[in-house]
């Protein structure tokens, strides 16, 4: 499969575009965006629901989607795979209200990229990053407009991030090694290597 050089990422999400470029380059693949609007059906699976968006797109070969949840055990998982609907609605200060005086802050990423490849078979690649939600909103020195999703309250695992930063206030690179999205993008950039 290696005969591949570029890869079409159906998303919206610049943010997202940019983590996968910068990914995927280090296995020589060049990321084009496919500035789709899916229709993104409700389910408690992101795996359903991120292989259910490739299903619309019929037509695409060597093409992938992402979706990605955020769980937080004290909220019971809840946004999970609601995450970018209730971003648009409460959003982070709206996480954290809910949080206001709850100690059990533990929570995880969980991110499923589905890829059709040139066969048109369709592969599911995942990734988790666990860790806490912050008590406050913490952007680092990021612009208003750099800043991405749940990056600021979310702080991963102390093992692999012992200044227990926010994804916000990492540096791109150290975010690139260690996220939820970055782990599906690397099974996804090993398996077109093969």
């Amino acid at each position: 499969m290696n005969e591949i050089k570029e890869i079409t990422f159906g998303t919206s999400n610049i943010h997202k575009t940019k983590e996968a470029t910068a990914i995927l380059e280090d296995y020589g693949f060049k990321v084009k965006q496919d500035h789709v609007d899916l229709f993104e059906i409700q389910d408690n699976n992101l795996e359903i629901i991120a292989k259910t968006s490739l299903l619309q797109l019929p037509d695409k070969l060597n093409y992938f989607v992402e979706d990605t949840g955020l769980f937080i055990s004290s909220l019971n998982g809840f946004p999970g795979p609601y995450a970018a609907y209730v971003s648009k609605t409460i959003f982070n200060e709206g996480i954290l209200k809910l949080m206001k005086n709850v100690s059990d802050r533990k929570a995880f990423f969980k991110s499923v990229i589905a890829y059709r490849d040139n066969n048109n078979k369709i592969h599911l690649f995942k990734g988790k990053a666990y860790g806490t939600i912050a008590w406050k909103i913490r952007t680092g020195n990021l612009k208003p407009e750099d800043v991405f999703g749940y990056d600021p309250i979310f702080i991963p695992d102390y093992e692999i991030n012992s200044n227990l930063l926010t994804f916000s206030e990492m540096d791109f690179q150290k975010k690139n090694m260690i996220s939820h999205r970055a782990q599906a993008l690397n099974e996804l950039g090993k398996f077109i290597k093969m």
